[in-house]
């Protein structure tokens, strides 16, 4: 059985920490091969470059220009990755926000992801309060944060937090002090019934 794990939540929540932790006791757990697909890895220098052609700004990553033409094409990139990879027998660790394909649950969407009934999906959001999290996206000094703290109000309009039903799909995640028995939980939690 393949597997794709996503890590998903709001700037700030510790996703790309917390997918890292868990790779190596994942791939103890299941006995599968996996790689790690993080958005900003795959395509971070890329969007860079495409949105600093176009603003004159490379940290603009959450412009309204940005998120109308590179957004989508990003996530797709991602997803088909992700695909391709599974395709060939190797299970995916995929870290992004995703928050608009959580949302609308795109993230279940066996069609949507291109990939079969033989792999396992699981989707964790990550979270913290929105006050923990501009602590630490300030504290992590990534000009990429820039257009966010600068537009704050603007930014935490497309924050959301899954309700009761789609949070019953998610394997929820609060990273504000997670503790190494909390991991644990997670990671058996993931690994259940694979």
């Amino acid at each position: 059985m393949k597997h794709l794990f996503f890590f998903c939540g709001h700037a700030g929540t510790g996703k790309t920490t917390l997918a890292k932790r868990l790779f190596a006791p994942l791939m103890r757990e299941t006995y599968e091969p996996f790689c790690l697909l993080d958005k900003d890895t795959l395509y971070g220098a890329y969007s860079a470059a495409a949105i600093g052609a176009l603003t004159g700004d490379p940290h603009d990553r959450d412009s309204p220009l940005f998120i109308q033409h590179l957004r989508d094409p990003e996530y797709r990139s991602l997803v088909d990755t992700a695909a391709e990879n599974l395709a060939l027998g190797v299970s995916v660790v995929v870290v992004a926000p995703l928050s608009r394909e959580v949302r609308e649950r795109r993230l279940f969407d066996r069609a949507w992801l291109g990939i079969g009934d033989d792999v396992t999906i699981r989707v964790v959001w990550v979270h913290v309060g929105e006050n923990v999290a501009r602590e630490r996206i300030a504290a992590r000094a990534n000009p990429n944060d820039a257009y966010k703290l600068a537009h704050w109000d603007d930014y935490r309009q497309r924050l959301f937090f899954p309700d009761d039903a789609l949070a019953a799909d998610l394997q929820m995640f609060d990273n504000t002090a997670a503790t190494a028995d909390d991991e644990a939980r997670l990671l058996a939690r993931l690994v259940a019934h694979t």
